[in-house]
């Protein structure tokens, strides 16, 4: 699951606050035998996808949080990015982590001035690809959506569940958008 020195860059950022416990879960994860699942991940289940993925290339996550009114459906405030991280994924194992602050000297604007929708999606996929690696898969999301894919789990006492059916059934609903060289692949013959 993670290369033998895995690189985090720009550590202290302040979009590193909620990878830190996902890392840390992963990380459990990673040192765990198969019958360990942390709701509905399974060590298995994820080395199989990275395992699947070209010899290199990135993952990319941006979740937004919005504020809508009550029996409205209107936005109260501008979208903040919530969580925006790229990995970089070498031979099936990750190595090494940044935040799109990381980014920024590679010219892409501040993580504040990043909104949702498919001109920033393009920027923020360009500068992965420009400054990291080719863009396997990128999730761009509402904090709703992650957390319901992100902690869903099994019938059975927090079992596994197929997290990429999932993910395929939100964007199919409209609830999140997947984009990369992996997304066409998939949708154009698999």
């Amino acid at each position: 699951m993670f290369a033998e020195e895995l690189l985090a860059l720009d550590a202290d950022s302040s979009l590193w606050l909620p990878v830190r416990p996902l890392l840390d879960a992963a990380l459990r994860l990673s040192r765990s035998d198969d019958n360990y699942s942390w709701h509905g991940w399974s060590k298995r289940q994820i080395d199989d996808f990275l395992g699947g993925l070209p010899p290199h290339c990135s993952l990319v996550v941006a979740v937004w949080e919005s504020e809508v009114g009550e029996g409205t459906g209107s936005v109260l405030e501008p979208e903040q990015l919530l969580l925006g991280v790229v990995c970089e994924v070498v031979e099936g194992e990750i190595a090494s982590l940044r935040t799109f602050e990381a980014l920024t000297a590679g010219g892409l604007k501040p993580a504040q001035q990043l909104e949702p929708g498919i001109g920033d999606a393009l920027e923020i996929m360009r500068h992965a690809k420009a400054q990291v690696a080719p863009v396997a898969w990128a999730l761009f999301t509402d904090r709703i959506t992650w957390n319901e894919w992100l902690l869903a789990a099994g019938d059975e006492e927090g079992g596994v569940i197929d997290k990429g059916a999932l993910l395929a059934s939100f964007a199919a609903k409209g609830r999140c958008v997947l984009m990369g060289s992996q997304a066409a692949y998939r949708h154009h013959g698999m």
